[in-house]
């Protein structure tokens, strides 16, 4: 199932749950959840595989209502998991992308976070900070935490997914490189797009081999394949539970394929008026447009 988080559009202040079911029909699974009030922390909920939520939901699009029954136009689609307890990302992933970036091949995982302020949904803007002028794209596989892990056996690890999403790890470059470290580079407010919508393994047999690509302004930049990450999901998720406890809703974004903007020659950066896409087999098209900051 492809499940998103949205807001009416008619000014709801709290968080509703929905499956989409075609391209214009979404039904509202929020009662699934056994709380029909969610904001930004009881969200987090229904990730948790060792709630009853999934199969609810599935009853209910089984047989819905028709006031479950919404226009994709009617609503307002968030980040599908709009506050994380954790943002876990992957640096140099994907072999061809540490070579581009003049990095040695990481021999274990190479960590860091993005704030949980960073979360943004499909159609939102991509704010570029003040003083920043090297705003850069990285698409990215996300994978949902649905079961809480520590110290994971890789044969375990896949049943601890609730699902999939595109992600894009955007970074600011000038801030990134001068600050010696990432945190500020890749922690500025709207620098973690992620949806249109979160599928559940069940539709993602193999997170190791899907298409993925990223387009700026129509143009494709990255264009790869999951199954060129150096850890891939099992890995990653058996080596961060050693360190980690990782919680029902948390993001690990895994990497990002060579053709980011700071190693191409000349260097290509965003800029006010882009739109920059992250479209991953199975799991749609998260599109955001970039603007510059007020």
């Amino acid at each position: 199932m492809k499940f998103v988080t949205f807001r009416s559009t008619v000014g709801e202040d709290r968080y509703r749950v929905g499956v989409v079911v075609s391209e214009t029909e979404i039904i509202d699974v929020t009662s699934a959840t056994g709380n029909t009030d969610l904001d930004e922390t009881s969200v987090l909920g229904f990730f948790d595989l060792e709630k009853p939520f999934l199969q609810l939901a599935r009853e209910i699009v089984r047989n819905p209502e028709a006031e479950q029954k919404l226009d994709r136009g009617d609503i307002k689609l968030v980040s599908p998991v709009p506050r994380p307890g954790k943002i876990i990302c992957i640096g140099l992933n994907y072999r061809d992308h540490a070579e581009e970036s003049g990095m040695a091949i990481p021999k274990s995982p190479v960590i860091f976070s993005k704030f949980s302020t960073c979360m943004i949904g499909p159609t939102d803007a991509i704010v570029i900070p003040a003083g920043s002028s090297q705003l850069d794209y990285e698409a990215e596989l996300a994978f949902v935490i649905g079961r809480r892990a520590k110290n994971v056996k890789s044969r375990n690890a896949l049943d601890h997914v609730f699902g999939y999403a595109n992600f894009n790890d955007v970074s600011a470059r000038d801030f990134q490189f001068a600050d010696g470290q990432w945190q500020r580079g890749k922690s500025c407010d709207t620098f973690a797009p992620m949806g249109e919508f979160v599928v559940t393994t069940d539709e993602i047999p193999d997170p190791q081999n899907l298409s993925i690509k990223l387009r700026l302004n129509g143009q494709t930049m990255q264009d790869s394949n999951t199954g060129q990450m150096i850890f891939g999901v099992v890995e990653l998720i058996e080596f961060l539970s050693q360190f980690i406890t990782l919680e029902p809703g948390d993001i690990v974004a895994t990497g990002t394929p060579p053709g980011v903007g700071f190693a191409r020659k000349p260097p290509v950066y965003m800029k006010d008026g882009d739109i920059v896409e992250v479209e991953i087999e199975g799991l749609g098209v998260l599109s955001n447009p970039v603007k510059a900051a007020n």
